[in-house]
């Protein structure tokens, strides 16, 4: 899995059974050689699994800390597999910023999903006034630590840079931009967790990735791929899983 260029589609809260099928018709049509993971509102995992082909991975968005329990409304890691899913959306900056869950819970969450054999998107990014505050380093090194204390195997892990004010907006970071704090991360990294680790996982970008723009923010060196969001349920994501051809 690690080293090849990996895209990840956040469906969100969109689709019915009848779009995302034939959304995963066209999807199945596609020829692709690039890590790709569809992920799917968690009451439709089983149907998209069951209908994507098998060269596409499938992830949930969201999931708890615990196997089972009295967790109203939460679905585990443990569930997520019985479907026949292997991967996980944490942290996503939705599930920060509007469901308020804190990095503590979302580093408890991708420990437990690791411990499970979930493969891990883990999101991180700063909001438009930490990064007009000049913080940005602070608030992305300071989540990614939460992330990196929890992490004993880092095969299973890709990080997804999110500036949150570019989730959506139609603001896009400039290919420099994004570049400029993957490159940091990766520094952090080396510092922080190992070289080894700092030169194999992979540090994908979200925030209003589209057909337009993914060409030139795959060009850049630390640039390993992307999340992304509305693209991701229209033909065009064929366009973006190939933007490194």
């Amino acid at each position: 899995l690690s080293g090849k260029f990996f895209v990840g589609g956040n469906w969100k809260m969109n689709g019915d059974k009848k779009s995302l099928g034939e959304l995963i018709q066209t999807l199945n049509g596609a020829t692709v050689d690039q890590n790709v993971v569809c992920g799917a509102p968690s009451i439709y995992l089983d149907f998209v699994r069951s209908k994507l082909d098998a060269k596409f991975g499938v992830a949930a968005q969201n999931c708890y800390k615990v196997p089972k329990g009295a967790y109203t409304g939460e679905i585990s890691p443990v569930m997520i597999k019985d479907c026949g899913v292997h991967w996980v959306i944490l942290g996503h900056s939705e599930r920060r910023h509007v469901f308020g869950e804190s990095d503590e819970l979302i580093g408890q969450k991708t420990a437990h999903a690791l411990e499970n054999g979930l493969g891990v998107i883990a999101c991180i990014g700063e909001k438009l006034d930490e990064r007009e505050g000049g913080i940005t380093e602070k608030v992305v090194f300071s989540q990614t630590k939460v992330i990196a204390d929890n992490v004993k195997d880092w095969s299973k892990v890709v990080l997804a840079y999110e500036p949150v004010w570019a989730i959506g907006t139609g603001k896009t970071a400039s290919p420099q931009q994004a570049q400029e704090v993957h490159e940091k991360l990766r520094e952090w990294l080396k510092t922080n967790v190992s070289e080894a680790v700092a030169n194999s996982v992979r540090i994908i970008y979200g925030g209003s990735v589209t057909g337009a723009t993914c060409k030139e923010l795959a060009s850049q060196k630390d640039v390993d791929g992307f999340l992304v969001g509305g693209a991701s349920l229209k033909p065009e994501f064929i366009d973006i899983i190939h933007a490194k051809a």
